[in-house]
């Protein structure tokens, strides 16, 4: 008896020794995603290195509901951009339906707010997204459907790096990516994810919380 609980004792050591070895660590904070570079400054004859991080320019678009939506519509918020159109018959009812998920998910936090951009505007006229936002079951108070000039849409588009193309070719004449993009207060892009993925819809709610952290101190 005495012997077997020596080797216990022993053998507890190692085995939470093993487990904490093969555990994952635990993330902090979400990389800032983007060019950055840096600035130096003379502070009292002292050089001053700050990092000046990519931040998503101004824009204006209009929504489901005639609101006009700017930078400034998401002050102080969290939200997550991405690009659709009404008629899309490939990864557009996917990306919906995930990015539904997170609306319902956090249903009530005021903290985050979301941005789908329609990449054929000539279609989809505010009239268009209203009927498509009531057919989802959102609220342009937290989920705004925009659109606005094509020029300004694929610009846009380009600012989130993400690709958006007219292409005859593809399913419903456009090809465009189906990136959920993560943006923090600061207008920062924090983070990519395929919105036709589940998986990776569980690890943007996973990520969520952290970034809330983050930006808000709890």
């Amino acid at each position: 008896m005495m012997k077997n609980k020596l080797l216990l004792s022993l053998l507890i050591p190692l085995i939470c020794m093993s487990a904490c070895t093969n555990r994952k660590p635990v993330k902090q904070n979400l990389p800032i995603l983007g060019k950055s570079r840096v600035e130096q400054k003379m502070i009292d004859g002292k050089v001053k290195i700050d990092t000046l991080f990519y931040t998503i320019p101004a824009f204006r678009f209009i929504d489901q509901d005639s609101n006009i939506i700017t930078k400034k519509t998401f002050k102080g918020q969290v939200y997550i951009a991405d690009f659709f159109f009404t008629t899309c018959p490939s990864i557009c009812p996917k990306t919906r339906q995930q990015m539904k998920r997170i609306y319902d998910a956090f249903s009530d936090e005021p903290r985050l707010a979301f941005i789908s951009h329609s990449i054929d505007p000539e279609y989809d006229t505010v009239a268009v997204l209203h009927d498509y936002a009531e057919r989802l079951g959102i609220s342009s108070a937290r989920w705004h459907l925009v659109t606005g000039n094509i020029d300004s849409i694929y610009a846009i588009a380009r600012d989130y790096q993400v690709s958006t193309r007219i292409d005859p070719e593809a399913p419903g004449g456009f090809n465009h990516s189906g990136a959920f993009v993560l943006i923090d207060t600061a207008g920062r892009i924090r983070g990519y994810y395929d919105g036709t993925s589940a998986e990776e819809t569980d690890q943007l709610m996973q990520d969520l919380p952290l970034l809330f952290r983050e930006m808000y101190g709890q």
